[in-house]
């Protein structure tokens, strides 16, 4: 176990120092001028004279060059400086800490109302007995939440007047950045939770407590904890995406949180700021990983450690052909629809048309059907998800069993705000869609990797498999009988629920600039263009964002309905007899 420990800190320090590197070397890998960059950002009016630039340069030290900079960023590090920002000339630290006390309070507002969707999604289940295939939940964690940032800025600040539209005064400015945030997440967790569940509700010893008049809220607490421990990292993983993951929201509101911080600090290439913004978000992520991890601990209790864990059966949930094929339905006539029109004939003076027989969709602020744009982009934005989805997958199974080095670099990975992974690839290989893919895989893993390794640890100690052992079966037999088929299933559900999600994150790159590039169709791209006339033209907005929840509801629904046509039990039945861990 030591060593196990000593390989995940040395896995979690290599990325650390990886990811700081690359960050370091931004300005050389963009093959940009940073005293062009530095100079702009101080005085956009000041003409990039020759002096000019030789005067930054000097000021800098930039001569020096990038592994020369960064040692004297490190050295200042170990005294706790972090240094000096290059645009404002102030110290770091203060803007540091400020945006961190700003991303933290609008995570504990977004975690908050998360939580309360995730309730209100789990309780049907908990008083039925049984959970339906996920189609709702899918759809609101596929939401995309820079969409939902500017409707409630629009309904709620603009045209009702409740709540203020931007900037971080009091607790009313957090209410509408927390609800954009809160309820994609908030639909993920409950959809995990609910998928859980009804294993545990299915076991001999709920019937049993029933029988002896044990109160429902008891039997719903003692359900919970059962279900919750694979999935307490998923919940630090939400809660950390709620700080770095917020740069669209906090841009569309004005809130001066870290993720906004760093992303202003890449555009203007201030490298100390920018280093000072990452080395928080990678500081909140180990710490919050830490905590998910103790928390885990606890509610299993000494039965991890004494290899007698008495796992729920594996009972995946049956979904209504209906739903599905409907889903599918509607996605395919409407793709198939636009894929028959020019996503690219721009007819001014059709612009934001209403939609009608000549344009279903309506137009966009081009005079550009908006259904032929939707229906051309779906190779791209949907193949794309699908592809970065199957290699998630894949890694996170094979990492799954190796808990202890993969645990470090997922850590450090899902601190990681996507918007600085497109940055720092797009610095490298050039904005578009090939590198928004390329970001996205790189921070997409962790979760279903944690969901595995957790899951993989849990089957490891389980009193089935400690008898398998006793009576001599093979590892490669335990392996591919046991530990796969009860990990496999429920890793690829979760990442079938991720799939929109992965769709959302690329489209969240094309939102800011760095995934695929005008005039392409891509579904990002026609949320970033409707942006700035939802109010006058809201289906140009509402056609990719329904078109995403669809996709969601399909991914779940269709997953559920495979599932629960070929249900097969890994854990024998006496399993059900045992009482729930720790209560």
């Amino acid at each position: 176990m030591r060593r196990l420990a000593g390989a995940a800190a040395l896995t979690r320090l290599l990325c650390l120092i990886t990811v700081l590197t690359a960050v370091g070397l931004l300005p050389w890998l963009s093959g940009r001028d940073p005293a062009l960059a530095v100079l702009r950002a101080r005085s956009a009016e000041q003409d990039p004279t020759e002096e000019a630039l030789d005067s930054v340069r000097r000021d800098l030290g930039l001569d020096a060059g990038p592994l020369s900079l960064l040692g004297d960023w490190a050295s200042d590090l170990l005294r706790g400086d972090l240094g000096t920002s290059w645009v404002s000339g102030t110290e770091v630290l203060p803007s540091v800490v400020s945006g961190l006390q700003v991303s933290l309070a609008l995570m504990g507002a977004s975690l908050a109302v998360a939580l309360l969707l995730a309730c209100a999604l789990v309780a049907p289940v908990l008083v039925r007995g049984r959970a339906s295939a996920g189609a709702w939940a899918a759809m609101l964690a596929a939401v995309p939440e820079f969409l939902l940032a500017t409707v409630g800025l629009l309904v709620f600040g603009v045209w009702l007047g409740w709540l203020p539209t931007s900037g971080w005064v009091g607790p009313e400015n957090m209410v509408l950045p927390a609800v954009a945030l809160g309820i994609p997440g908030g639909g993920l967790l409950g959809r995990l939770v609910a998928d859980a569940l009804p294993a545990v509700l299915d076991e001999r010893w709920v019937e049993l407590w029933r029988g002896a008049g044990v109160s429902r809220p008891r039997i719903a607490g003692a359900a919970l904890r059962r279900a919750l421990p694979p999935l307490v990292p998923q919940f630090g993983m939400v809660a950390v995406g709620f700080t770095g993951g917020a740069v669209a929201v906090e841009t569309v509101f004005a809130v001066p949180g870290i993720g906004r911080t760093a992303l202003g600090a890449a555009k203007s290439q201030d490298l100390p700021l920018l280093q000072g913004s990452v080395l928080a978000l990678l500081a909140l992520g180990l710490v919050t990983g830490a905590l998910a991890a103790l928390a885990r601990r606890q509610l299993l209790g000494p039965a991890l450690r004494d290899a007698s864990l008495a796992l729920p059966p594996a009972r995946p949930v049956r979904a209504h052909p209906a739903i599905p094929l409907s889903l599918f339905t509607v996605l395919a006539v409407t793709i198939g629809w636009g894929l028959l029109r020019d996503p690219y004939a721009v007819n001014t003076t059709a612009r934001l048309a209403a939609p009608s027989w000549a344009h279903p969709l309506g137009t966009d602020g081009l005079g550009r059907d908006v259904l032929a744009r939707l229906g051309h982009g779906a190779a791209s934005t949907v193949g794309t998800a699908a592809g970065v989805c199957l290699l998630s997958l894949l890694v996170a199974l094979a990492l799954g069993f190796l808990p202890r080095i993969a645990e470090g670099a997922a850590d450090i990975a899902n601190a990681l705000p996507p918007v600085i992974v497109g940055i720092l690839v797009a610095a490298a290989a050039g904005p578009g869609t090939g590198g928004a893919a390329l970001a996205v895989a790189l921070i997409s893993w962790p979760a279903l990797s944690a969901h595995a390794a957790a899951l993989v640890q849990e089957v490891r100690a389980s009193a089935f498999l400690t008898a398998q052992r006793a009576i001599g079966a093979s590892p490669f037999w335990i392996l591919t009988r046991h530990v796969l088929p009860s990990v496999a299933a429920p890793v690829a559900r979760h990442a079938l629920l991720r799939l929109p999600g992965i769709a959302l994150a690329l489209a969240s790159l094309g939102f800011l600039g760095l995934g695929a590039q005008p005039p392409a169709p891509e579904w990002g791209l026609l949320l970033d263009e409707s942006r700035a006339y939802v109010e006058r033209a809201p289906w140009a907005a509402l056609a990719p964002a329904v078109a995403l929840a669809l996709l969601a509801g399909l991914a779940v629904s269709g997953a559920a309905l495979t599932q629960g046509r070929r249900i097969r039990r890994v854990t024998p039945a006496p399993v059900e007899k045992e009482a729930p861990v720790g209560v």
